[in-house]
């Protein structure tokens, strides 16, 4: 049990992750009600923007300097590819059949990831990514914080806290949540509704490019394939807090990270339960997670239940 609040700290870790990619699902699902699952390479492709502009600066940068040349760098990546998508991908789709714009999305993030395997050099294996140097913060006995996952705990709070505070006050927030309840109504109104879709498929992907920046700083490493588990791990964690919901995708992604933690380092402890620990199982386990609280609460954690149309 001493070693409980360090893997609850892992686990918060892992899940602020999972939460920030999940805030880039349930902006796109919450207006448009669709299923983004190109979302997953947009944040590898994030994480490849970002080691672009270090591997361009001068030999020796200090990463404290890099950073926000490096965070830039991934965002412009991420949303030049999630606003492409949009309006070449998924704009022409809309008003069709809802398979429709699902299936292409399965198809372009099979291209994305190809493209990326295919014509950025070496990406056919893991590419280092920097970390910081220096030892890791220890905050009580026995409790430490990697570098790179307080940048992350940091981050994370705050781009929430920012977008909470946009959707709510700013004018195009009001826009996106009269779009998301109603959009013919919101055209009527002198709403350009095309205009915040492609807004709320920037800010997913300036999202996922924070989370592929620290994902590299937490891991030391990106690859191409990066983006397929953890999309599916972002897209449980806002299904689990509440599809369509800010906050509830951060806590969908927390509650997972910390169970996945848990599930690593207590389950093969448990008598006959061996077999079933362990780090190869933690997708498991997620998912089982999900499927329970799908029973129990089917809206999610954090989410509204809707009434059926007459």
């Amino acid at each position: 049990m001493h070693e409980l609040p360090q893997t609850l700290v892992n686990g918060l870790t892992l899940g602020a992750l999972y939460g920030l990619i999940a805030i880039g699902y349930t902006m796109v699902y919450g207006i448009v009600q669709l299923i983004n699952f190109a979302h997953g390479e947009i944040f590898m492709i994030g994480g490849f923007g970002a080691l672009t502009i270090y591997l361009w600066l001068p030999s020796g940068t200090a990463l404290s300097l890099a950073l926000p040349l490096m965070l830039i760098g991934g965002i412009l990546a991420s949303v030049a590819i999630a606003t492409a998508a949009e309006r070449f991908a998924y704009r022409p789709l809309r008003g069709g059949p809802r398979l429709a714009p699902l299936i292409t999305a399965i198809g372009l993030s099979i291209a994305l990831q190809q493209a990326v395997w295919a014509f950025y050099p070496d990406a056919k294996k893991p590419r280092s990514f920097p970390q910081f140097d220096g030892s890791s913060f220890e905050i009580l006995s026995n409790l430490h914080i990697q570098r790179g996952d307080a940048f992350l705990l940091i981050a994370a709070p705050l781009c929430m806290l920012a977008l909470g505070l946009f959707v709510s006050k700013s004018r195009a927030g009001r826009a996106m949540q009269a779009t998301a309840q109603d959009p013919d109504t919101a055209k009527l109104m002198g709403i350009n509704t095309d205009r915040i879709i492609m807004m709320a498929f920037a800010i997913g992907g300036a999202f996922a490019a924070v989370a592929a920046l620290s994902h590299g700083l937490k891991y030391g490493q990106i690859n191409f394939e990066m983006g397929f588990i953890a999309g599916l791990k972002a897209f449980t964690a806002a299904v689990l807090g509440g599809i369509g919901n800010i906050y509830g995708a951060m806590l969908g992604g927390v509650v997972l990270g910390i169970v996945e933690a848990l599930a690593i380092k207590y389950i093969q402890d448990i008598p006959g339960m061996d077999q079933l620990g362990g780090g190869a199982w933690k997708d498991v386990w997620a998912f089982t997670l999900l499927i329970v609280v799908l029973l129990v609460r089917p809206q999610g954690l954090l989410g509204e239940r809707v009434a059926d149309r007459a």
